[in-house]
């Protein structure tokens, strides 16, 4: 007794005569968790993953044998490990992968849901480049147009590169840009926006950095605005650093310590006491200068 059952228990689609004294391969269509499955009386064996046809469907195959084909169960494991590798290279259900067939279903998909994040961002990256070699006028308007772009994207990795790109232009509406950056709802832009603050400097930078290390909730956009105020080598950010040194948690009191060394230009190594002593009184201790610190800025 042969059998090949199809999709809903109908006999399959196509049925044809198998390498192997008296069985039967049957290609059958499913869209539930096909497999490779070898059937016998009061047997079914699970013994591979399933294949695609070329239209994407799943596609697995039933070999059924009669009384007569046991002597084939000691060969069994080895011919449906060759079933299968030949499988993947013959069968047209896997003309899916190939390059061109990815690279229509990309275009469907672009044309349907719009561009990928990965393309808004290449796009992005080359109009920029072209309006930086422009007129004045045209850097105006595209820092304008950032600001729309800012509002309406909801994709944090464009956000972070529209916030990187604004940081490059000498607008008001950049300026804007990157001061809104410290508020977005995403913490990703929030640590992004820190680090475009510690390269544009000023005392805008100290004042938002140091807020933004006060305020905000997620720690580690905290310990970027601290670090970031490292970055800036500016003496006014040297109160916001000694508070910080009060902190309760390890981490923060750390990247305090590293952030006053950058500012300060000295190194009390990594003792919080001897930070706090110096935070209390810059000036005072400025000519107080130990072996200790001499020797670790030697090596």
């Amino acid at each position: 007794m042969r059998t090949g059952l199809g999709r809903h228990g109908k006999p399959s689609w196509r049925e044809g005569q198998g390498t192997w004294p008296g069985a039967r391969l049957h290609g059958c269509r499913s869209h539930s968790l096909p497999t490779l499955v070898w059937l016998q009386p009061g047997k079914v064996d699970t013994v591979s993953k399933p294949i695609l046809d070329e239209n994407g469907s799943s596609l697995y195959f039933v070999a059924t044998m009669t009384q007569s084909s046991s002597r084939l169960s000691a060969m069994l494991p080895l011919r449906i490990l060759c079933l299968t590798l030949m499988s993947t290279v013959v069968l047209p259900g896997c003309a899916g992968w190939l390059p061109w067939k990815s690279s229509e279903k990309s275009a469907r998909d672009q044309e349907k849901y719009g561009p990928t994040a990965d393309t808004r961002i290449k796009r992005l990256a080359e109009r920029s480049k072209v309006v930086k070699a422009g007129p004045k006028q045209r850097q105006l308007d595209f820092t304008q147009e950032l600001a729309g772009m800012m509002l309406e994207e909801h994709d944090p990795r464009v956000r972070c590169k529209i916030l990187e790109t604004a940081a490059e232009y000498d607008t008001a509406m950049a300026t804007a840009i990157c001061t809104g950056g410290m508020q977005d709802p995403d913490e990703l832009v929030r640590m992004a926006a820190c680090e475009v603050w510690s390269k544009r400097g000023g005392d805008q930078a100290v004042q938002l950095l140091a807020t933004r290390f006060q305020t905000d909730s997620e720690l580690d956009v905290r310990l970027r605005a601290l670090r970031m105020l490292g970055e800036l080598k500016d003496k006014q950010a040297i109160p916001v650093l000694a508070r910080a040194l009060e902190d309760s948690d390890p981490a923060v009191q750390y990247r305090a310590v590293a952030s006053l060394k950058k500012v300060s230009g000295r190194d009390l190594g990594n003792d919080v006491n001897a930070w706090r002593e110096w935070a209390a009184d810059p000036e005072g201790a400025k000519g107080d200068w130990s072996i200790a610190e001499g020797f670790r800025r030697l090596f």
